[in-house]
Parts: C-alpha cells; sequence; structure tokens
C-alpha cells in the first residue's frame, strides 16, 4: 500500500476513533438554555396566572415576563461532543454539572428543592407586594421543615408555630437558630409552640390561636461547619394570612426567581392602569418580605429567551447586572434593580416616556 494511502488511512481511522470517544465517553458538566417565558399579567394553558379573589382587581396591559431556564436533568450524562457544541453554541451555556446537581442531589431532590422555592417566592412575592400597597399582612414564624433522624423528630411538625425559644419571643425566623445556639451540644432547649392544627383551625374559625405546647428537645451537635454548634434539626420559616386570596398558577416551574415578577404582576392587577404604559417588560429576580431583590442563575438565558418572545426591557437584579451586559442580545435594555421600588419606579419612567434616567446596568 502506497505510503500516502497508508497516512491517510491512519487518519481517516483516528478520526473516527476521536468522534466515537467523543460520543461514548461521559463528561462532568450539564447544559443551560433559554426556557419559556410566560406574561404574570396574562394566561398560561388556558387559565390566568394571576388570580384574585376577595378584592377590587383591574385589567392589566402589556407585559410583566417572568423568565425561565432549561436545564438538563440529573442523571443526564453529557458527551464530549454534545459539550463542544454547547460551548461554541451562542444560545447555550456548558457548566459543570455540580454546579446544577452539589453534592450529588438527585433529580428527586432537586425538583423537591426547586418546588419549595417556588412556592415561598410566591408567599414573599404577595407579602412584598401587598406591602407596597399598604394592606396589611398577619405574618408568624414556624417551622418550616424538619430533619429526619434529627432530635427534633415526632416533637416540632411541619406549620408549628413558633411563638419563643427559652421563654424569649420569637420575631424573625432568624431569632431560632440565635437562641438555639446559645447552648451547648447535649444541653435541652424549650421551644413555646402553637401545634400546627390549631393554627389552622383558628385560622378557619376567624380566631386566635389559644392553644399552646412547651416542648423540650435536646440539642445535638451540627456536622455542616468546622465550629461545632447546637442544633435541634428544624429550618424556621414564615407563614402569612392574607386578607384576600392570590392564587399563582403556574405549573413545572420551579426556584425562586419569579419573585420579582410575580410582585409586580400582583401590584399591577391591584392597581388602576397598566403599569408597563403598554411596554414589553421581562425579568427575573428574586424578592424577600421587605421587596429586597436577589440575583439568580442563567442570566444570559433569560436575557436571550426574553428577547426572541419579544421584550424591550428587562429587569435585571443588580448582582447579575455584570454578567449580563457581557453578551446583552440587540434590542433589549437591561435595567438594573435591588428592591422593588427600584424597578416600580423604573416602569414610572416608561410610562411618562422618560428614559433617560433609567438605572440600566452598566451605567
Amino acid at each position: 500500500m502506497p505510503r500516502r494511502t497508508a497516512t491517510m488511512l491512519a487518519s481517516t481511522l483516528m478520526l473516527i476513533a476521536l468522534l466515537c470517544a467523543g460520543v461514548f465517553i461521559p463528561v462532568p458538566y450539564a447544559e443551560m438554555s433559554p426556557g419559556p417565558t410566560v406574561n404574570t399579567l396574562g394566561d398560561h394553558d388556558g387559565e390566568p396566572v394571576l388570580q384574585i379573589s376577595g378584592r377590587k382587581t383591574y385589567a392589566a396591559g402589556g407585559h410583566l415576563n417572568m423568565t425561565t431556564v432549561r436545564v438538563t436533568s440529573a442523571d443526564y450524562r453529557m458527551n464530549l461532543v454534545e459539550a463542544v457544541y454547547g460551548w461554541l453554541a451562542h444560545d447555550n451555556k456548558v457548566v459543570p454539572r455540580e454546579t446544577l446537581y452539589p453534592d450529588g442531589k438527585t433529580e428527586e431532590q432537586s425538583t423537591q428543592e426547586n418546588a419549595e422555592e417556588f412556592s415561598q417566592s410566591q408567599e414573599s412575592a404577595k407579602v412584598a407586594a401587598l406591602k407596597e400597597l399598604d394592606v396589611p399582612v398577619k405574618s408568624w414564624v414556624i417551622v418550616s421543615t424538619v430533619v429526619k433522624g434529627s432530635p427534633a423528630e415526632d416533637k416540632l411538625h411541619a406549620g408549628d408555630v413558633i411563638k419563643a425559644v427559652d421563654g424569649t419571643a420569637v420575631k424573625e425566623p432568624a431569632d431560632v437558630a440565635k437562641l438555639v445556639t446559645r447552648h451547648k451540644p447535649g444541653q435541652d432547649v424549650r421551644f413555646t409552640i402553637v401545634p400546627a392544627q390549631e393554627q389552622l383551625a383558628a385560622e378557619k374559625e376567624k380566631r386566635t390561636p389559644t392553644k399552646t405546647q412547651d416542648i423540650t428537645i435536646t440539642t445535638t451537635t451540627s456536622d455542616d461547619t468546622a465550629e461545632k454548634r447546637a442544633i435541634v434539626g428544624i429550618s424556621a420559616g414564615t407563614d402569612h394570612t392574607f386578607p384576600f386570596t392570590v392564587d399563582i398558577k403556574l405549573a413545572d416551574v420551579g426556584g425562586p426567581s419569579a419573585g420579582l415578577m410575580f410582585a409586580l404582576g400582583i401590584y399591577d392587577k391591584l392597581t388602576p392602569g397598566d403599569l408597563t404604559g403598554g411596554k414589553f417588560v421581562a425579568g427575573t429576580g428574586t424578592i424577600d418580605d421587605a421587596g429586597k431583590v436577589g440575583p439568580i442563575g442563567g442570566i444570559e438565558m433569560k436575557t436571550v429567551g426574553a428577547r426572541a418572545k419579544g421584550a424591550q426591557y428587562f429587569l435585571t437584579p443588580a448582582d447579575n447586572c455584570a454578567a449580563a451586559v457581557k453578551d446583552t442580545p440587540e434590542g433589549l435594555t437591561l435595567i438594573k434593580v435591588d428592591t422593588i421600588q427600584d424597578a416600580l419606579g423604573a416602569l414610572k419612567d416608561l410610562r411618562s416616556g422618560d428614559t433617560a434616567d433609567l438605572p440600566k446596568c452598566g451605567k
């Protein structure tokens, strides 16, 4: 066989071998891509995204779109060819798999966590919007979760209202950890609670809960930090009672990043006129009860998805601005927001047409 032919054959065989290796050898990466964007002021799957009863609402025009990111599943194993393609593609982003699924988290665990975060973001969105409207909201600290096998198991339950710890009144979820960690591991801590069933009954009967219990739990040692501290194995959260019903109907979405857009949508439906002035506004960002906007992941994918849908303006958490401005889709203006008040102020400027002083990312 001529040397040239042999060389070409060897090169071809090597190329085929490399391609096969690229197809069959998994790599520790996952992929993110733009997901659906949904108008919080409109309908989804045939029903309104925001459904409010017991309070006067107003028709709202324009768009206040929440945005999402698609990610590969926890059990998906990307190969080298797919990773290279993702790195080269403009609308996709390849990231280390542990970024999306840390500590070997399973698909089921990730889905459950995202569902819990999504539910909490809806509650915080309602609280933030109603506070801006000076609508009173009753709040209290509850047991959010109980760790299986912990000292609190079978003693405290999700939904129990925490009134006090060691006789000290609890006002914020963070108060619980502060009071528990005053103890050394192995010491007793006393919780004063309203059982979840009593709280639910009182809400249904529109009365103040009357039954409380004192429950003593022996603390154990944490194993999640270098500095050992006393824990009982619960996480504390906040529950609320609203003066009217606000339901958010949006399935197959998880995580906390739609909080800001839900809050703005609720605000818009409870006030006359169009909050956007008819503009197509999209955005993202977590929100807490006080209206503080927090950063999210996948900002580049969300701006791409929003612009593809027709968005002109994108409400961007301040901490995400640096990443978002690196590759802003043409025709999309990034507006920097740190609170719900910032977002409302920017929307007011959009309605008036005075966009010169918009707090843009990169300014």
